[in-house]
């Protein structure tokens, strides 16, 4: 080492040190402080209040351990006291009411049940609309509360009704559009029992016949244009004090000429035998009506 080199060494290790020597501090501070502070600060009243609101909530919906507010859990399911309102689809199994309460299902709209298979398919619905109701199913049944007896049925082949007396109190009565198959039609004691068809024809078929009765009245038969009475096997009988024909035309007998080019007319008289059976004889001067009795052997 040289001289100058050493001289250079020394006076560089004994240059004068300062006193004070400056230190920076580790931490938050001023502005940084202060802004954490007040975060903070502002999530502890965040948590009070969310409590407090909790606590609110907690009180006015009456949560208890066995359910909230009127709805309790129990063993058998769920119960609900009191008006209830569903904003979204119900899924249950049952719906009962309580014993001494009905069971009410309103809506602002309509009432729908729906009846669905283990693939989700409907099978029945039920709607209870302002209108109407109505019920979509394959067979439609109404039965008794005691006994379930079958009082009305609906299909599509048939409808029964299994009442034992079918009442119908409308001023214009019953319309049936096809055939009726009954065994007995009456009316009220006060009242008159009328069968009609206006625009076609009224039919009224019996294999063992058929019986018209009025204990209390009179039975009329109108029609416009032809009235058949018609028994394949058996007969008419009419039995009553006076048998009266109407309105029957009145025609005079009247001999022509054996030159005249026009027909011959030929009048017949209906006449009654004492059996009651009805033949025709020729009117004019050789009447058998008064006097011939082998024309009513030979009817």
């Amino acid at each position: 080492m040289t001289r100058e080199q050493y001289i250079l060494a020394t006076q560089q290790n004994n240059l004068p040190r300062t006193e004070n020597p400056q230190f920076y501090p580790v931490g938050i501070y001023g502005w940084r402080k202060r802004c954490l502070y007040f975060f903070v600060l502002l999530l502890l009243v965040t948590m009070i209040v969310n409590l407090a609101m909790t606590i609110w909530i907690l009180k006015v919906m009456n949560f208890t351990v066995d359910g909230m507010g009127n709805l309790r859990v129990t063993k058998k399911g769920i119960r609900l006291e009191g008006v209830s309102e569903f904003l979204l689809p119900l899924y249950v199994k049952e719906i009962h009411s309580r014993k001494d309460s009905p069971l009410v299902l309103q809506s602002d709209r309509n009432v729908t049940v729906n009846a669905r298979n283990h693939m989700g398919q409907l099978t029945g619905q039920l709607t209870v609309g302002a209108d109407a109701v109505e019920a979509q199913c394959k067979r439609f049944e109404v039965r008794a509360n005691e006994g379930g007896k079958l009082l009305f049925s609906a299909d599509e082949d048939e409808i029964i009704i299994g009442a034992d007396r079918l009442k119908v109190t409308g001023t214009e009565g019953a319309v049936f559009g096809h055939s009726v198959e009954t065994p007995h039609i009456r009316a009220e004691p006060s009242q008159d029992l009328k069968l009609e068809s206006p625009t076609r024809s009224l039919i009224m078929e019996a294999p063992r016949g058929v019986q018209v009765s009025a204990a209390a009245g009179d039975l009329k038969a109108t029609c416009r244009k032809e009235l058949h009475l018609q028994s394949t096997e058996g007969e008419i009988f009419l039995n009553a004090d006076t048998i009266r024909l109407g309105n029957l035309p009145m025609g005079s007998f009247s001999s022509s000429s054996p030159s005249s080019s026009a027909p011959r007319q030929t009048i017949y008289e209906v006449c009654v035998c004492p059996s009651g059976k009805l033949y025709l004889s020729p009117a004019g001067a050789g009447s058998t009506c008064q006097s011939s009795s082998n024309i009513c052997l030979w009817s």
